[in-house]
C-alpha cells in the first residue's frame, strides 16, 4: 500500500504485484513437513550404518638415492686381489643383483657326503639351495685324488669364477664300496643334471658307473682309470684293483714315512728363525720379509719329505752369521709385492686384534717398502739365493719351483748363478 498525500488528507492506493514467471515459490508450511521427513529419514538409515573407522594415513616412503655402482672392470680386479690376498669375499654383495635359481640339492644323510663352497666346507650338513652348476666326485677310497684333480681343472676357469659368472658347488662321495650306494649317487646326480666324476680303483664297480650315467644321461669322466690302464700296459702288469684305504690292503710303514715325520718336527722347530745353529741340518732354508708364506711353504715342504728352516728379514736385525756358513745353494728368498703385501698385513694385524687406535708402521705402506728395498738389497749381495716371486702364485705352485731348482742343484744341472724370479 503506499499512501499519497493530497492536502491535508491522506489517500490509499494499492500497488498491483509484479509477477515473476521463472521464480516459484512455496509457502513456508508447505516446505517444513518435508524438510523434517527427508531429515529423519537420512537419521534412521545413518543410524543403522556402523561407525565410521579413523582414516590410516598411508606415508609415501622417502626415496631412497640409487647407489652408484662401480664399473665391472674394477670389481672383477678387486675381487681377483681379494683372492690373492687371501681375504674372504662378502658373497652377499656378489650375489645380490642376481635372482637364484634352487637346484635340489643332493642327499646329506649319505655318509662321506660335503660341500665345498668357497666360504668354508660343511661336512654332511645341509646348507640350503645352492646356486650353480654341480659337479659330483665319486671315491672307493678317501677321495683325495679326485679332490685335488678337479681343482686344478677349476684353476683354468678361475676369470669366470672370481665373477660368479659360471659357479660351481662340488660335492665328494668318498668311501663309496657297494654298488647300490653309487647307483643312488648316480640318480641324485641325474636329477640335479650334475657332472660326475669318479675314481673307482675295482674295474666292476668303474664299469657299472659308467653304464649307469649313459644309461640315465648322466655326463661323467674316469679320472683314475686312463692314468691307470696306460701304466699297466707300460709296465705290462695288472693292477690289483684294491683300494689304498681297503681292509684287506696293509701298507708298511716304509723309511720314507718315517722320513716325513721327523722333516715335519724339524720343520716346526726351526720355524720363524728358531734354532739357527741347526740351519746345517736343514734341507732348504727360505728367507724372506713377514708374511712372505715362508712358514705355510716350509709345512708343505716337509710333508713332503724336506727338512726346512725360514730365517724372516727384519729391518735393523742382522741375520743369523750360521746363514752364511752353510751351503748357499739350498738357500731360497722369497718376495712379494708390495700392494699385496700391505694387503695381507692389514689383515694380519686385524685377526690380531690390532684397531685403528693401535698405531704401527707394520702396515704402512712406506715401512712396507723400506723392509722389501732392505730384503732386496741382502739378495743382491748373495747372487747365488735364487729370488722366487709368490705374488699371486699357490703354495703348491711356489713349493714346485723350490724343488726342481733344488733337485737341479743337487744333480749338477747347470743355472746361471745369479739372482733371478721365477
Amino acid at each position: 500500500m503506499k499512501k499519497k498525500r493530497k492536502g491535508k488528507k491522506m489517500l490509499l492506493t494499492r500497488i498491483p504485484p509484479i509477477p515473476i514467471p521463472h521464480l516459484k515459490f512455496s509457502p513456508p508450511s508447505d516446505r517444513t513437513p518435508t524438510l523434517i521427513r527427508r531429515r529423519r529419514k537420512l537419521g534412521a538409515i545413518s543410524s543403522c550404518l556402523p561407525e565410521p573407522e579413523e582414516r590410516k594415513v598411508h606415508e609415501t616412503p622417502p626415496v631412497q638415492p640409487r647407489a652408484r655402482t662401480p664399473s665391472h672392470q674394477l670389481a672383477r680386479w678387486s675381487r681377483a686381489r681379494a683372492l690373492r690376498s687371501g681375504r674372504r669375499l662378502d658373497r652377499t654383495k656378489l650375489t645380490a643383483n642376481r635372482i637364484p635359481s634352487p637346484p635340489s640339492a643332493p642327499n646329506p644323510t649319505d655318509e662321506g657326503y660335503s660341500t665345498d663352497e668357497d666360504d668354508g666346507t660343511t661336512n654332511g650338513e645341509a646348507t640350503g639351495p645352492l646356486e650353480g652348476k654341480a659337479i659330483y666326485m665319486v671315491s672307493d677310497g678317501t677321495g683325495w685324488t679326485a679332490e685335488h684333480s678337479v681343482n686344478a681343472a677349476l684353476g683354468q676357469f678361475e676369470h669366470c669364477l672370481i665373477d660368479r659368472a659360471c659357479s660351481v658347488n662340488t660335492h665328494l662321495f668318498s668311501g663309496v664300496e657297494d654298488t647300490e650306494r653309487l647307483m643312488e649317487i648316480i640318480k641324485q646326480a641325474a636329477r640335479e643334471g650334475a657332472l660326475l666324476l669318479y675314481t673307482l680303483v675295482d674295474p666292476d664297480m668303474a664299469e657299472a658307473a659308467k653304464h649307469a650315467c649313459r644309461l640315465w644321461g648322466v655326463p661323467s669322466t674316469d679320472i683314475l682309470g686312463p692314468t691307470t690302464e696306460a701304466i699297466a700296459a707300460h709296465l705290462g702288469v695288472a693292477p690289483s684293483g684294491i683300494p689304498r684305504g681297503a681292509p684287506g690292503r696293509k701298507a708298511p710303514l716304509s723309511e720314507e714315512y718315517f722320513k716325513r715325520i721327523e722333516a715335519i718336527d724339524f720343520t716346526i722347530k726351526q720355524d720363524d728363525g728358531a734354532q739357527p745353529q741347526n740351519l746345517s741340518r736343514a734341507t732348504i732354508v727360505l728367507v724372506g720379509v713377514s708374511r712372505t708364506g715362508k712358514t705355510p711353504l716350509s709345512i708343505y715342504l716337509a710333508q713332503k719329505g724336506y727338512k726346512v728352516a725360514n730365517v724372516p728379514i727384519v729391518m735393523g736385525v742382522d741375520l743369523p752369521k750360521k746363514l752364511f756358513d752353510i751351503d748357499q745353494e739350498k738357500v731360497f728368498a722369497l718376495t712379494i709385492n708390495p700392494v699385496v703385501l700391505q694387503t695381507i698385513r692389514k689383515a694380519r694385524a686385524k685377526a690380531l686384534g690390532f684397531g685403528s687406535d693401535v698405531r704401527s708402521n707394520y702396515s704402512e705402506m712406506d715401512h712396507v717398502r723400506e723392509e722389501l728395498e732392505f730384503a732386496n738389497k741382502i739378495f743382491a749381495q748373495n747372487p747365488v739365493w735364487p729370488v722366487i716371486e709368490v705374488t699371486g702364485k699357490a703354495i703348491e705352485e711356489t713349493a714346485a719351483v723350490v724343488v726342481r731348482i733344488y733337485h737341479d742343484r743337487k744333480k749338477k744341472y747347470f743355472l746361471p748363478r745369479i739372482s733371478k724370479r721365477y
